[in-house]
């Protein structure tokens, strides 16, 4: 019985877990779309190995006045949503993985960008609060010797 009730509680505690990982995940979604810097980077633990899609091809955390300056290049709000969203939470540390939808017109550009990537996020409890600890976004790219990225690809 006491083993019954242990497994519970980790199961109740595990969804609330997931719950605050989902809502910190979408407060960076909606930061893009209003183009909120602060609000993009502080989730993230100052040493994150964060592997994005701009050079170069690691980044130590996340340094707010480059995200802004990326944010300034952008005509309209930046739109993310998340798909497929998988989170798996063990005690201090979770794994996320799924893809995210990105659509938006750069400044100066003839149409606007509309694509699909992957995302893999790992996150640490600190102090209380989930930071996110490393950071993998990708897009594939055809291997057919153009190397051009798969931007046509959907789930």
């Amino acid at each position: 019985m006491a083993t019954t009730i242990l497994r519970e509680n980790a199961a109740m505690y595990a969804m609330r877990d997931e719950s605050k990982i989902r809502e910190l995940l979408e407060s960076i979604y909606r930061a893009h779309h209003d183009k909120n810097a602060i609000g993009i980077t502080s989730p993230y633990a100052e040493d994150a190995a964060v592997f994005n899609l701009a050079p170069p091809l690691a980044h130590c955390g996340r340094d707010r006045e480059e995200v802004q300056a990326w944010l300034d290049t952008w005509a309209t709000p930046i739109e993310i949503s998340a798909r497929d969203l998988e989170i798996t939470v063990t005690g201090d540390f979770a794994f996320a993985h799924g893809f995210l939808h990105m659509q938006g017109t750069k400044k100066g550009a003839d149409s606007p960008l509309d694509f699909w990537m992957r995302e893999t996020v790992c996150l640490e409890r600190r102090r209380g609060s989930w930071l996110i600890v490393h950071e993998h976004t990708s897009v594939p790219f055809y291997m057919d010797g153009t190397t051009r990225p798969a931007f046509d690809l959907k789930p």
